[in-house]
């Protein structure tokens, strides 16, 4: 018997739908064809399991990996952020001006000592230095910034762990590697 996910409709992750997230994960181009060989099935319920998948919201889209490198950009920065007040109106206003810049990739509310984590590439240290001045730091409420400037990249994924077993986001279970073929 399948368990349901709670609020989605979907039933809970079986098997076959995990090694299709691995595989997915490892590549998104992968012919349905192929797929359904690898996890034993006909192409059509793969395409359906794939489907369901999506529409449930463990797929968010298929992406390409670029190299920043060989784009010309090559500084990685991680800044640390802390507003001089928190309010709904401060966060907004932040949120607003990150989601202009393509050079701010990612942005994380956090607990602890600082208020945002952000992950920042950008050309090169002149870039990151208008970009902090006249962009992060300018905002109103920014009161302090820290940067912690990339020296080596030493794993960098888009992968998640997809748990052995449990319901669906429970994050319970053993996580199997994932697996390169």
């Amino acid at each position: 018997m399948r368990q349901k996910a709670a609020s989605t409709g979907f039933r809970a992750l079986d098997r076959i739908d995990r090694k299709l997230l691995v595989r997915l994960q490892q590549d998104g181009r992968v012919p349905v064809s192929q797929l359904a060989r690898e996890v034993n099935l006909t192409v059509t319920p793969t395409l359906e399991r794939i489907r369901r998948l999506e529409a449930a919201g463990f797929i968010n889209g298929y992406f390409a990996h670029l190299n920043a490198r060989r784009l010309g950009l090559g500084l990685l920065v991680y800044v640390e952020v802390t507003l001089d007040r928190t309010t709904p109106e401060a966060f907004e206003r932040f949120k607003e001006m990150v989601a202009a810049h393509d050079e701010i990739m990612e942005c994380h509310m956090v607990a602890g000592g600082f208020d945002y984590l952000l992950k920042v590439r950008v050309k090169d240290m002149e870039r990151y230095r208008t970009l902090l001045g006249e962009t992060i730091a300018g905002i109103r409420g920014v009161q302090q910034t820290h940067s912690y400037f990339v020296m080596e990249e030493v794993k960098s994924t888009h992968r998640i762990g997809i748990p052995e077993s449990g319901p669906p986001g429970a994050g319970v279970g053993a996580q199997r590697p994932l697996s390169r073929k």
